[in-house]
Formats: structure tokens, C-alpha cells, sequence
């Protein structure tokens, strides 16, 4: 999970870098402007089990980010956006790719030497629907709707139900 947080904040601060854009971040994988979706991150990854606990052998991390300027289709031109469009010029491409992998390099860094609070630190700065969003999703005992509340020092979602707290790491999550 915390990959793919590191990978958000990294992936934002390198096209605000290149860009001079601020890019919010909508858990767990979204890179968002003013509420549309300017791109997305997707991390799989394979586990083995050692003494008491799994270890993950092994990340694979893809991103994309939507660039030039198009029209997009009717049911997603309120929901998303691109570089282009919001900038209202182009945007030299090579550029948001050097930035973004050195922004990945440098949080990739920060993972190996355990900075979690400099990485979770910067996610909620840059994740407005974190805290006071009405989200729903769904559990073995059936759907449920809650309140955002931040993420955990693991990456975890954390959404306030009934007066208690669940901590969604996985599965569908709606955003109301």
C-alpha cells in the first residue's frame, strides 16, 4: 500500500515540477485536478510467506498520465482532464517523464530508508477528499457508507461508520 502512496506523491510532485501544476491525490491511486482525473497508478505485486508474516518479493508499478489536449468521451468529459487542457498550451512530454521518474527515484528512496512520515506526510497534503468525504464500499456483511478520516501509517484508507473506524486496504470504494 505504501507504494502506491510513495508513487502518488512522487508522480504529483513531478508534474508540478515540470508543469508547474498542483496535482491532488484521491486514494489509493488516482492524480486528480479540481476533481477530474488527470491519471492513475497501479501497483501488483507478488508475496511469499516467511516466519509469521508475508514479505513482498517483488513491486511492479505502472503509471499513466493523460497529456495532450482531446475531447473526451460524454460520460468522462466532467471526470477527466488532461496537461494540456489545463495548462491551455502544450506540455513537452519528455520532460513530465524525467520529472516524474526522478520524483519516483527520490520517494523510492525514501521506502528504502524508511521515511514513511516524510511520504504519508505529503499524501495528506495533497489529498483533499482524505478527510470529510463520504465514500461507500463494500464488506462481506454487505455495503456501507462512511466519512473519510485520513490514511494510516500503512497507506490504509481509513473511513468513520456508525462511530466506528474501518480500514479499507483493498476492494471497491465508491466516492458520493
Amino acid at each position: 500500500m505504501l507504494t502506491t502512496v510513495a508513487a502518488g506523491v512522487a508522480l504529483s510532485e513531478g508534474i508540478e515540477a515540470a508543469a508547474a501544476l498542483r496535482v491532488d491525490l484521491k486514494w489509493p491511486n488516482d492524480l486528480c485536478v479540481a476533481r477530474r482525473k488527470l491519471g492513475g497508478i497501479l501497483a501488483e505485486g507478488t508475496v511469499s510467506s516467511g516466519p509469521g508474516e508475508a514479505i513482498a518479493d517483488a513491486v511492479v508499478l505502472g503509471y499513466g498520465i493523460n497529456v495532450a489536449a482531446m475531447a473526451f468521451p460524454p460520460d468522462l468529459a466532467g471526470r477527466a482532464t488532461s496537461l494540456e487542457i489545463e495548462l491551455g498550451r502544450p506540455i513537452d512530454r519528455a520532460l513530465v517523464l524525467a520529472e516524474t521518474l526522478a520524483g519516483l527515484a527520490r520517494r523510492y528512496d525514501d521506502l528504502l530508508d524508511g521515511r514513511f512520515d516524510a511520504i504519508l506526510d505529503e499524501w495528506r497534503a495533497r489529498s483533499p477528499s482524505g478527510r470529510g468525504a463520504i465514500v461507500s464500499f463494500t464488506t462481506p456483511s454487505g455495503a456501507q457508507t462512511g466519512v473519510t478520516e485520513g490514511i494510516d501509517d500503512r497507506g490504509a484508507l481509513l473511513v468513520r461508520v456508525s462511530g466506528r473506524i474501518e480500514r479499507i486496504v483493498a476492494g471497491e470504494l465508491m466516492w458520493l
